[in-house]
């Protein structure tokens, strides 16, 4: 295919084998890709970002050398078909786990060390009144300099769709089938993903994904959230690019569990890189609510405030916008 594309390594997903599900949750996934194929903000990403990748992730290259493109095994229509229904699928079940997430925030030096880091470690729960909360629970003080980051605007990540493309969303794009490649064991079509126009009221996914030749699901995604505006803002924050990979879940689910984005933050005393990394780990069934018929004292029903360090929810599943 005619793309230089970064892919990670990381431990093959296993549907039948539970021991293999369990291997897979300890390994550990690949870092940052730069591709070429219209998706200029990643290459731009990689140009300013001197410092090496964290030593868990195994970042290798392709070569760009241009090839020819051999038709998929199936039609791309009948992929497309076949992965869309599968993330209307994954998109109706997600909300009904939970899911321990991290959000990390680090700025680098030129030569490549942390200078300052935002960290928060958050967990969607059901409290025994039924309300589903996202309790924090580690939210050390920012050490952040070269931007202001307020709690409150972490919320703003949850914008992020994490299943890009739906049912009522493929007629306004335009999916190229542009090659195959191994994602570790893992067998892939890859397709560029462009949108066919963009309004100022929804975010569209500008990017790249990647379907397992096999299944016919999802297993990572590459681009920018566009809208007639530009290039989608979180915040205040720099990060517009997302690379995001996909474990399997309950032997037949493809949730998101790593997420990364670089950026550079240009102030007075010059550029410097920040990295986002949010990871999903521990998924299980979200616990079901509990009728609770015994009356309370006094005849009258009651509900228990949130506890500190929470914030009331609806289940973690931000959908696109329609």
């Amino acid at each position: 295919m005619g793309a230089g594309v970064v892919s990670g390594c990381w431990k093959r997903r296993e549907r039948i084998s539970v021991n293999m599900r369990a291997m897979y949750k300890i390994g550990l996934l690949a870092g940052v890709a730069v591709l070429s194929l219209g998706v200029c903000a990643g290459a731009r990403a990689q140009e300013q970002r001197p410092m090496t990748p964290p030593p868990e992730h195994d970042v290798k290259r392709l070569g760009n050398t241009p090839e020819a493109v051999e038709p998929p095994s199936l039609p791309p229509d009948e992929i497309i078909r076949k992965f869309v229904a599968k993330e209307d699928q994954f998109a109706e079940v997600r909300p009904t786990f939970t899911a321990k997430r991290t959000i990390r925030i680090s700025e680098y030096d030129r030569a490549g060390t942390i200078i300052g880091e935002f960290l928060q470690v958050s967990e969607v729960t059901r409290m025994p009144d039924g309300r589903v909360v996202n309790k924090v629970l580690e939210h050390p003080q920012s050490t952040l300099k070269t931007f202001a980051l307020e709690p409150e605007d972490v919320k703003s990540f949850e914008r992020i769709p994490l299943f890009p493309i739906n049912s009522s969303q493929v007629a306004k794009y335009d999916l190229k089938y542009i090659g195959t490649e191994k994602v570790d064991e893992i067998d892939t079509y890859i397709f560029k993903v462009t949108p066919k126009t963009v309004d100022r009221a929804h975010s569209y996914l500008d990017g790249i994904i990647w379907v397992d030749t096999q299944y016919l699901e999802v297993v990572k995604t590459y681009g920018k959230w566009v809208n007639e505006l530009g290039d989608m803002k979180f915040a205040q924050m720099p990060f517009s690019t997302f690379e995001t990979y996909r474990e399997n879940v309950a032997g037949k689910y493809w949730f998101p569990n790593y997420e990364r984005s670089d950026e550079t933050v240009h102030v007075k005393e010059g550029d410097f890189p920040v990295r986002l990394v949010i990871k999903w780990t521990d998924f299980k069934p979200l616990a079901a609510a509990v009728s609770d018929t015994t009356p309370a004292a006094g005849g009258a029903g009651s509900q228990s405030a949130a506890p500190a360090g929470s914030t009331t929810t609806q289940p973690p599943a931000p959908q696109p916008q329609r």
